[in-house]
C-alpha cells in the first residue's frame, strides 16, 4: 500500500467488507454490542442474495417456527410488514400470518429486491444515526496493510478517492472471498485439487408479462451462440441449453419444466413462472397490477464459461459482461423461440422488470453467486460430519446438498443433507489473528458449500461473526481464548437470539421447503 497516495481516516473497531447477507448480519450485531463499525459494500443496494442479486431467500420448511436467529426472523417479519403497511393487499392476504408476497413455492417468503433492500436499509438506520455505524454503498476495496499476522487498515475505493480505513478486527464478508488475497490469507478456491472448478455463476432477471402485447426488442449480438450453446459436463446434458428440457438435479434424469405465465398454481413443481415468483399479482387489489412479476434464477441462466474467483480483474470483467449477455439472450429466446404448451413459439408479452431490482434493465444489479474462495479454517465442515454436533456451535442451518453445473464440467450434485451447525472455528482462519469469515467464505469443501451457502445460513455467520469480533474486543481476547472461552461466547450469542443445536424431536419431514409449499 503506498500511504503516501492515500488519505487517512479515523478508527473503527471492525470493518465489514462486503454489505450483502452476511455482512448485514455482522454490521447490525457488532452496533448492537456496542463497536463502531465500518461496512463497506461494492454496489449500490445493501443486501446481497437478498436483493441486488434478486433471488428470495431460499429456506427449509421448518422456518417460520425455529432455524434462524432472531435478527433474521426480524428482517422476515419486516417484509412481510411493508407489504401489510405500504402495499394494497386484499383483506385475505393481509390477514394471512405467514404471508408470501410472491406465493413462489420455492420459499414461503418470495418478496421482491426493493422491499428487501428497503427493510435491510430501516434496520441498519438506528445505529447509522447513533453514529455506531457507517455505511459506504458503492465502495471496494482495493489494497490491506498487514503486519505480521494481523490485518491494520484497508484502503476504500470511494466517490472517486482512495482512503485508508483502520481498525482492530476485520470480517471478510464479500460474495466472492474477495479481502482473502488482499491481507495474505490461507484459502481454497473450486473443488479439492482443482481450484478453477466453481459452481457457475447467474445473472438473474425479473419480468412481466402482457398478453396481447409486443415487448421485443433487438436481438442481442450474440443470440445465435447462446441458442445453439450445448454445456459440456458430465453427466451429460440432455442438448441445448436454451430448452425447457434440463437434467433433473436428483435423479439426473431428462426433466421437462413447464412455464405458462399467471396460469401455474404455487405448488411444488408447478412450473417456472411461479418458481420464483416475486409478486402475485391475486394478492393485491383487483387490477392495481396488471402482471405478477418473476424472478429468472434457472438452469438456463448458469454461466459456465469461467470462474469470477481465479481469473484476474480483467478476466472478470469480461465473464461478467458475458452472463449480463447470456441473461438477456435467454429472455429473447423466451419472447421469441420458446416452446408454448399450446404448439406456439415465444412470448412476446414478456417485459424485464425494471422497477424491482434498482436497474434500468431488469437485470439484477449484481451476479448471483454460489461459491467464494474459502478461508483455510481452525475447523473445516466436511460432508462426513454434516449433522454431527458440534460443541463449538454458533447457530444452525438446513438445506440440501445443491451444487449447480461447475465451469470444471461437473453436472448438477444436489443430495439430502440432514440438518447442521455452524461451528465457530469454520470462521477462524488458521493464521490471521483479528479477520473473520462473516459469508459463503468459511470453512467448508466445494461439496459442504453446497447447503451452507444460502440466505439463512449466510445471515447466522454474519451474525456470528459480529457478536464474535465484539465478544473479542469487549473481552480484550484473541482467537485462542475465544475457543477456550466459546461456553461464555455461546451464551452471548444465546441472549442475542442465535439458535445453536436442533431440537431433538424435529420432524424430518418437514425439512424441504419445496414439498410444503401452498
Amino acid at each position: 500500500m503506498d500511504a503516501g497516495s492515500i488519505a487517512m481516516s479515523g478508527d473503527f473497531d471492525l470493518i465489514v467488507v462486503g454489505g450483502g447477507t452476511g455482512g448485514c448480519a455482522a454490521a447490525l450485531a457488532a452496533a448492537r454490542m456496542g463497536l463502531r463499525v465500518l461496512m463497506t459494500e461494492e454496489y449500490e443496494w445493501i443486501g446481497g442474495q437478498l436483493t441486488s442479486q434478486a433471488v428470495p431467500p431460499d429456506e427449509h420448511g421448518w422456518i417460520e417456527e425455529l432455524g434462524c436467529t432472531r435478527s433474521y426472523r426480524q428482517f422476515r417479519e419486516g417484509v412481510r410488514e411493508y407489504y401489510r403497511r405500504w402495499y394494497p393487499l386484499t383483506a385475505a392476504a393481509r390477514a394471512s400470518e405467514n404471508l408470501n408476497p410472491g406465493n413462489g413455492w420455492v420459499s414461503p417468503l418470495c418478496h421482491e429486491p426493493s422491499v428487501g433492500h428497503a427493510v435491510l436499509n430501516a434496520m441498519l438506520a438506528p445505529h447509522e444515526a447513533s453514529g455506531r455505524l457507517t455505511v459506504l454503498r458503492g465502495a471496494r476495496v482495493t489494497k490491506a496493510d498487514v503486519d505480521r499476522d494481523a490485518v491494520r487498515a484497508v484502503a476504500v475505493e470511494y466517490e472517486g478517492r482512495e482512503t485508508t480505513f483502520a481498525a482492530e478486527w476485520f470480517v471478510d464478508a464479500t460474495e466472492l472471498g474477495d479481502l482473502l488475497p488482499l491481507v495474505g490469507a490461507d484459502f481454497e478456491t473450486g473443488s479439492e485439487g482443482r481450484p478453477e472448478n466453481a459452481q457457475a455463476f447467474s445473472w438473474c432477471f425479473a419480468m412481466e408479462h402482457f398478453e396481447g402485447e409486443n415487448h421485443v426488442g433487438d436481438q442481442p449480438a450474440r443470440y445465435s451462440y447462446w441458442r445453439d450453446y450445448v454445456p459440456k459436463l458430465t453427466p451429460q446434458w440432455p442438448g441445448k441449453l436454451l430448452s425447457w428440457t434440463t437434467p433433473n438435479p436428483r435423479t439426473m434424469q431428462p426433466n421437462n419444466y413447464r412455464f405458462e405465465p399467471h396460469r401455474e398454481a404455487p405448488k411444488a413443481f408447478s412450473g417456472l413462472w411461479s418458481y420464483r415468483r416475486l409478486r402475485d399479482r391475486s394478492l393485491f387489489e383487483p387490477g392495481f397490477f396488471a402482471s405478477d412479476v418473476c424472478l429468472v434464477n434457472w438452469p438456463l441462466i448458469d454461466y459456465l464459461e469461467g470462474d469470477l474467483c481465479t481469473a484476474s480483474a480483467a478476466e472478470r470483467e469480461r465473464l461478467l459482461a458475458e452472463a449480463r449477455e447470456m441473461s438477456l439472450c435467454v429472455f429473447y429466446w423466451m419472447q421469441t423461440q420458446a416452446p408454448r404448451e399450446d404448439g406456439g413459439l415465444g412470448w412476446p408479452g414478456l417485459r424485464l422488470a425494471k422497477n424491482v431490482t434498482g436497474t434500468s434493465t431488469g437485470l439484477a444489479m449484481a451476479p448471483y453467486i454460489r461459491e467464494s474462495r474459502r478461508i483455510r479454517a481452525r475447523k473445516t465442515v466436511e460432508e462426513q460430519a454434516l449433522g454431527q454436533r458440534y460443541d463449538d456451535s454458533v447457530g444452525i442451518g438446513s438445506y440440501r446438498i445443491d451444487l449447480h453445473p461447475s465451469v470444471g464440467g461437473d453436472n448438477y450434485i444436489d443430495v439430502e443433507s440432514p440438518p447442521f451447525q455452524i461451528p465457530l472455528g469454520a470462521l477462524l482462519p488458521v493464521r490471521l489473528k483479528n479477520l473473520l469469515a462473516g459469508a459463503k467464505n468459511i470453512g467448508t469443501t466445494h461439496v459442504t458449500n453446497g447447503c451452507y451457502r444460502l440466505h439463512p445460513v449466510e445471515w447466522n455467520i454474519g451474525e456470528a461473526a459480529g457478536l464474535a469480533a465484539a465478544f473479542c474486543k469487549n473481552g480484550r481476547i484473541g482467537f485462542d481464548d475465544l475457543e477456550r472461552r466459546v461456553a461464555d461466547f455461546q451464551k452471548v450469542l444465546v441472549d442475542e437470539g442465535v439458535e445453536l443445536a436442533w431440537p431433538r424431536d424435529l420432524d424430518p419431514g418437514k425439512g424441504d421447503a419445496h414439498r410444503h409449499a401452498q
